[in-house]
């Protein structure tokens, strides 16, 4: 039932209001207290209060912050001493999907073990109905303003020290005055402007208007989908842009000439920052097979280093949890502070963006990252697993250094490629990168008609 991002797909398919309140039941029983938040879509309301009743009918009390970020949600179920945290979210899916995903007090998302627990209690109905006098209570709350307080306290010099990433030389002073264009996606990330203001940012805005038909463009901020913003910034005179996804767990940045910062790039310029500013004595990044390699030579030039995990933020946030890992992200736009919290924190990058820019400028700092060709393309496909069981056969069959932490992953000497499904929709993915472009568009031919070449064989077995 879950994938590693929860459980996420079509409203009245996958996503039900039956779904949400036997998730609720199953929670409930060995929680006493949950945290409750959604993003803006129009499905929202109605399976958050069916998650809800579930939850209350189980005898657990409910803190529903109603309207907020997904890292809201997560950093609150600590701040409430509760026992688990669930965001009415798909995050960067199309507005006709929503989804369920649960957070540990910690701020990780559930583990694989506790998400097959929930799955097969709800399965197997292993859940009864308090008594009448025992049904749980529900709260509404707001935790906004803690989480803006936390983002300023993250990136300005405190009492004992710097705040997460900044080591203090770059944090901002209450009189800076730079200037950011924050997109919402017309999403639940307004916790990031509030916080750009706290940190003394003038801050414009674009579709800021929460509305989960996500009118102003798609929720995921790629490259494409920000082409207003990297206008908006081109013709003005922000230092900077930042893009959020749907409930703000993501964060994409578009520089002072309006240049769509690559998610490699600034994976690097917040890994190296976080090691420069650790205390750990041999400190780690961890981010998935599909890394640049532009992120190990960044960090090697340094002294430090990269340890591979599975592609999605759950998997990068396990590996986070380990002592000497300093910091955590994917291009895509999910980073993680594991000193801050275990989920992604698109507001939180968003003022540690800033901070950093208030220095040298970002078209500087990116270009000081080294990068190289990397191309990464999806190809649909409604038998995926099928498909990759496909592609793993004929990869064992041809080549010799092959890895399957995540899909396969090929080592070719001067080039690597990756081929892997997707976790939340009917995708394979590739990806291929060399430090010479004529070798990056050899190796992504070969992987891509590795995966053609299996959806094809797949589907004329039908």
């Amino acid at each position: 039932m879950f994938g590693t991002s929860g459980v996420r797909g079509p409203v009245g398919e996958t996503i039900t209001g039956r779904l949400a309140l036997d998730v609720g039941h199953a929670l409930a029983v060995d929680r006493d207290r949950v945290v409750v938040g959604r993003d803006p879509r129009a499905s929202g309301a109605a399976l958050a209060d069916a998650l809800i009743a579930g939850l209350c009918e189980s005898g657990a009390d409910v803190v529903d912050l109603g309207l907020t970020a997904t890292p809201t949600v997560a950093r609150a179920v600590e701040w409430e001493d509760a026992d688990a945290g669930v965001a009415v979210t798909a995050s960067h899916n199309p507005p006709a999907d929503n989804g369920l995903k649960l957070w540990q007090p910690s701020g990780q998302a559930f583990d694989a073990s506790r998400r097959e627990t929930i799955a097969a209690r709800v399965r197997e109905e292993r859940f009864a109905p308090a008594a009448w006098d025992g049904f749980g209570a529900r709260r509404r709350a707001d935790a906004s303003e803690r989480h803006v307080d936390a983002l300023v306290d993250a990136v300005t010099d405190t009492a004992d020290g710097a705040g997460v990433g900044t080591g203090g030389t770059n944090a901002l002073a209450p009189d800076d005055s730079l200037s950011v264009i924050v997109d919402l996606g017309n999403g639940a990330g307004g916790v990031a402007v509030r916080g750009l203001e706290a940190l003394g940012c003038t801050v414009e805005t674009l579709n800021a208007q929460p509305d989960g038909a996500f009118p102003g463009r798609p929720s995921e901020p790629t490259a494409e989908n920000c082409a207003s913003l990297c206008a908006l910034v081109a013709a003005s005179d922000a230092d900077l842009g930042v893009a959020l996804d749907g409930d703000a767990d993501r964060m994409r940045a578009v520089d002072e000439n309006g240049q769509f910062v690559d998610g490699d790039v600034l994976l690097a310029l917040f890994a190296r920052e976080a090691v420069r500013e650790s205390t750990v004595a041999e400190p780690r990044v961890a981010a998935p097979v599909n890394v640049s390699l532009a992120v190990d030579d960044a960090l090697a030039d340094i002294g430090a280093g990269v340890v591979r995990t599975r592609v999605g933020d759950v998997s990068v946030a396990e590996r986070a949890t380990e002592s000497e890992v300093v910091f955590g992200g994917e291009y895509s736009g999910s980073w993680i502070w594991p000193a801050e919290t275990l989920c992604p924190d698109g507001p939180l990058a968003a003022c540690t963006l800033a901070a950093l820019a208030s220095g040298d400028t970002l078209s500087e700092l990116a270009a000081a990252i080294e990068t190289y060709p990397t191309r990464r393309e999806a190809i649909e496909t409604g038998e995926k697993a099928a498909a990759m069981e496909c592609v793993e056969r004929r990869v064992a069959e041809r080549y010799g250094d092959v890895a399957t932490l995540d899909g396969v992953r090929v080592d070719l000497g001067d080039a690597w490629f990756l081929v892997r499904a997707s976790g939340t929709q009917p995708l394979v993915r590739v990806s291929a990168e060399a430090r010479e472009a004529g070798r990056a568009e050899e190796a992504f031919g070969t992987a891509r008609e590795l995966v053609e070449d299996a959806v094809g064989a797949v589907e004329d077995a039908e």
